[in-house]
């Protein structure tokens, strides 16, 4: 059966892209699209392929009808090829449910031709089971292979060493800090940590975020940046933060017990791609190395060793088609998690140069010294990409991921 991803994103599509506008063409279309579009959310979850099939039917033909002028086209030229290559994928994937195999690989060739990339979804879509061995699949699928998000992160540029004179030194506020020592007796953060080992201490602080602060990667929230207002803003709403929010909230959490920690953006090589994903990097004096941690999901990352890896380490397995894992908690799946979703948001990353207590302050003032930092592989055109306009660039992972040991405490 079809994901529900699908209907999701066609949903999505029709929610956004879909504002009313000054053309009365487009606001028809709008108009006809909405009513056709209900139809097709009752037949498609009762799985009547067949007028679901029709209902998309319906909609292609309307978008090849329209009668736009050069400047509405060229408006509504990305929605409109948006549009037809989801109503084609899924005309795809319905006529596969049918077992109607020629239409349904003309249908997947078009969403193709329209501009329809992502390889992840095709490759686990279970609709599209019955033309998987078709030759005129096999070789459309093909195409796409470009678009796989592991691959565009094993064809990206290499580090370079570089000197690090240039680049500002990271600091991280010290535990004896007023508010890192209100956070540390707001949370009780001895308690969560236990009484075991350093990695047990660093692992439990992640856990308590991940299933006390409900995630929700699509909200900001409305009130100050720091672990204790996140905290009280989600139990006093009942919404959840973004994996922005969590990370800042962890990393305070860790700061406030001692420990050395970044939270760190991490970003896709495409700069439309509005989609990033904030996870935590702490150091341990134990292992002499900084961790993986992200507290949106439960999950830190592993070889095939067990031993825990750095976010350098899992890029570089990940490019070399190393062995990972995930820890038994995590929310997610390996191959969503690693080999898609975190291998598209590995392209490059981004640290500010101050870990400290409400580092982006939302209401209160903003530290004048603060910058951004951002780690980018070389080959990778940092002049035309608008999130690293003002940042300090390095190429060097030596530099980005130096130990706190030779950087100074505030």
């Amino acid at each position: 059966m079809k994901p529900l991803f699908n209907l999701l994103l066609f949903v999505f599509l029709t929610a956004t892209a879909f504002a009313q506008t000054n053309s009365a063409t487009w606001n028809k279309f709008l108009s006809d699209f909405n009513k056709l579009e209900q139809d097709y959310n009752s037949y498609y979850p009762a799985k009547d392929y067949q007028k679901a099939t029709t209902v998309l039917n319906s909609i292609a033909a309307k978008m090849d009808s329209l009668q736009l002028s050069e400047k509405e086209k060229q408006e509504f030229q990305a929605t409109i090829k948006g549009i037809n290559a989801n109503i084609y994928y899924n005309l795809a994937c319905l006529h596969s449910l049918l077992d109607q195999k020629k239409q349904a690989i003309t249908s997947f060739e078009k969403a193709i031709l329209w501009g329809y990339t992502d390889y992840n979804n095709v490759l686990n879509d279970t609709s599209l089971d019955n033309i998987r061995q078709e030759n005129k699949f096999v070789k459309a699928f093909g195409q796409l292979k470009q678009y796989d998000k592991l691959v565009l992160l094993q064809r990206s540029g290499e580090y370079v060493k570089e000197s690090n004179a240039a680049l500002p030194p990271f600091t991280y506020q010290a535990a004896s800090n007023g508010n890192l020592v209100a956070v540390k007796n707001f949370f009780k953060l001895d308690s969560i940590a236990g009484h075991g080992d350093e990695i047990s201490k660093i692992r439990n602080i992640m856990f308590f975020v991940a299933n006390n602060i409900k995630y929700d990667g699509s909200n900001w929230a409305l009130c100050e940046f720091d672990a204790i207002d996140f905290y009280n803003y989600h139990k006093a709403t009942g919404k959840g933060i973004n994996c922005r929010h969590k990370a800042m909230t962890l990393n305070e959490m860790y700061l406030a017990m001692g420990f050395k920690s970044r939270y760190v953006t991490c970003m896709p090589k495409d700069d439309k791609d509005t989609d990033c994903h904030v996870i935590n990097s702490v150091y341990s004096e134990t292992l002499k190395k900084w961790l993986w941690m992200d507290p949106s999901h439960g999950t830190f990352v592993m070889d095939d060793n067990n031993n825990l890896l750095s976010i350098e380490e899992v890029r570089a397995h990940l490019i070399n088609n190393q062995p990972l894992r995930l820890n038994a908690e995590s929310k997610v799946s390996k191959p969503w998690y690693l080999d898609y979703y975190m291998a598209k948001n590995l392209y490059w990353i981004q640290c500010t140069n101050k870990s400290q207590f409400n580092t982006e302050s939302r209401y209160r003032s903003v530290d004048a010294d603060l910058q951004y930092i951002s780690l980018i592989p070389s080959g990778f055109d940092k002049s035309s990409n608008k999130y690293l306009k003002n940042n300090v660039i390095t190429l060097d992972p030596a530099n980005f991921w130096t130990s706190p040991e030779k950087n100074t405490a505030q």
